[in-house]
């Protein structure tokens, strides 16, 4: 790919975006780079044995981000320092995480209430780190107008990326997507920005890509929903005719899902109820009346989950899995 080309990255999902998901996405032509699920970082924490697996043991032949969340400055400097003994491509810090048994320990996008200690982890970090060092963030965490006094801390310290989700933390996954306020970032921050948020088609990604002058795109749920999403983004840009998968494609995508989660999963119930998590981003896009997802909520057992799966999934017709109805705010591409 050309210098210009976008930079594409999977985003980190925990218990989601693990190390065999990766394997599946490269195989569809993959993102260019992959980033862990969070190192959870406290003062007597250690590095997760599983996630360094994920990348002594990286699937992909691409870059690997670590990704650290938590508050405490002097473990977050001590973690940071121990990773960059393993081949990572930078650390980053999250800011964003919306789940609410993250954020009221001060964690992830919980650390938004309060920009003065994001400045003094920014400081510690950046002098720890040796590699490149990367933020995830949300606009803010109960308003978009909280916005300004984070960009503000964020283009005072060399950062070397800075990805951008354009939503609040109590937003979660709801409601509109500030791209304006992407755009913003692009222009006062020195490094590199990339977009994140709602992106679920090749179209859409090269329209928030020219909207924002990000450097690149972050996805997450859209890539679940669609591991080809990455490759159609590339032929979309090239000016090429976008390869749909077929129907039987994707049912050997949802087969290839079963098999990573049998991997630590040994027994049923927690298999499907595994796999229901995965269907939960996969299934608006497979058909519109949400009545594969309704069949899919309703399964009990692997027998039962895969009979839904291949009624809905068993013939050759192209899937563009998108959602029928996406998000579409007054501030966003179109």
């Amino acid at each position: 790919m050309s210098q210009l080309s976008p930079l594409l990255a999977l985003a980190p999902m925990q218990d989601i975006t693990n190390a065999p998901f990766w394997a599946l996405v490269a195989a569809r032509g993959g993102a260019d780079f992959y980033c862990t699920e969070y190192f959870r970082v406290h003062r007597d924490s250690r590095p997760d044995k599983h996630i360094l697996r994920s990348i002594l043991n990286n699937p992909t032949s691409r870059p690997v981000v670590a990704q650290l969340i938590g508050d405490d400055v002097a473990a977050l400097v001590r973690t940071a320092r121990e990773l960059q003994q393993y081949p990572i491509a930078a650390i980053d810090l999250n800011l964003g995480c919306p789940v609410p048994t993250v954020y009221r320990k001060r964690a992830g996008g919980g650390l938004l209430r309060d920009p003065h200690h994001i400045n003094t982890i920014l400081g510690a970090l950046r002098d720890a780190v040796r590699v490149k060092f990367t933020v995830k963030t949300r606009l803010g965490f109960l308003h978009a107008a909280e916005w300004d006094e984070l960009l503000a801390i964020f283009v005072k310290h060399p950062l070397d990326m800075l990805t951008v989700h354009g939503r609040t933390v109590t937003q979660m996954y709801r409601g509109e997507v500030r791209y304006d306020l992407i755009a913003a970032a692009v222009a006062a921050m020195p490094c590199a920005v990339l977009a994140n948020g709602n992106i679920s088609s090749a179209r859409q990604a090269a329209d928030v890509l020219a909207f924002t002058g990000a450097r690149g795109l972050m996805i997450g749920r859209g890539a679940i929903r669609n591991p080809w999403l990455f490759e159609q983004i590339r032929q979309h840009l090239r000016g090429e005719q976008v390869i749909l998968p077929r129907a039987r494609d994707v049912l050997d995508y949802v087969r290839q899902l079963h098999e990573i989660v049998s991997i630590n999963l040994k027994r049923e119930t927690p298999r499907v109820h595994a796999m229901k998590r995965y269907l939960n981003f996969l299934a608006p896009g497979v058909e519109p009346t949400g009545r594969f997802h309704h069949d899919i909520c309703h399964v009990k057992t692997e027998a039962e989950f895969f009979r839904v799966c291949e009624s809905f999934l068993g013939g050759d017709e192209p899937m563009a899995l998108e959602p029928v109805s996406p998000v579409i705010g007054s501030q966003q591409p179109t």
